[in-house]
């Protein structure tokens, strides 16, 4: 499989790492300063989009155009992902956007639903705590959006998010349960970025033939459940 890379930071990078080793090629690394265009996207099976907010938007709505599958994972740009689900549907292109692609992860936000649905008649405060690296741009994280609106969703009141930025902490998630008598704690560490990488190389392996617009549940349920 031929891979466009959107984005050569950190993750970009691990991805193109990662990509190599499991014997895919890559089509072209793009950034800021190399935008894509026809001729470095002439190869491309999959874009994988790690950029910036900025550049996140142009980058997808031009692959669609371009009739490429896109996985994206860049924060911040969201005011627009309904825009680019609606070109998605007129193009008849693929995409998929995920706050974060790691398994672990995805595995954290369906044991925190279980539990939400355990917890939702039952007196507990819920809170949620989210640490990154000082380079985290967005805050709250996108994953910890998700976890927030998802558990909004069951329990049918607001969750509060406490964002902190230290040092190169890669990603931690920690939502708490309290009451007068007890403390439930449920938390989620990233160790580094090979998670995450994978899991998007995993997406777009999944994506590849496909038509429509998805989320990772829906390779999760797929390719793991």
């Amino acid at each position: 499989m031929k891979i466009a890379i959107f984005g050569n930071g950190k993750m970009g990078k691990k991805i193109t790492q990662i990509a190599l080793k499991k014997g895919h090629n890559i089509a072209c690394v793009t950034n800021s300063k190399n935008p894509p265009n026809s001729i470095s996207m002439n190869q491309a099976d999959v874009a994988i989009e790690f950029s910036t907010p900025n550049s996140a938007f142009d980058n997808i709505k031009y692959a669609i155009k371009q009739g490429i599958p896109v996985i994206a994972g860049t924060t911040g740009w969201l005011d627009k992902k309904e825009e680019i689900n609606k070109l998605c549907i007129q193009n008849n292109g693929a995409f998929l956007y995920a706050s974060n692609f790691s398994i672990g992860v995805n595995m954290f936000y369906i044991i925190n639903e279980k539990i939400a649905e355990i917890m939702k008649t039952k007196n507990f405060h819920t809170s949620l705590h989210e640490i990154h690296h000082k380079e985290k741009i967005d805050s709250p994280s996108g994953t910890a959006i998700t976890i927030a609106q998802k558990l909004e969703s069951i329990l049918s009141k607001k969750i509060n998010i406490f964002s902190e930025r230290i040092n190169d902490n890669v990603g931690t998630h920690l939502i708490k349960y309290t009451s007068k008598f007890d403390e439930i704690e449920l938390k989620h560490s990233a160790l580094n970025r090979d998670g995450f990488a994978l899991g998007a190389i995993m997406a777009a392996e999944w994506i590849k033939d496909k038509k429509g617009i998805f989320e990772m549940s829906d390779v999760i349920n797929e390719l793991i459940l």
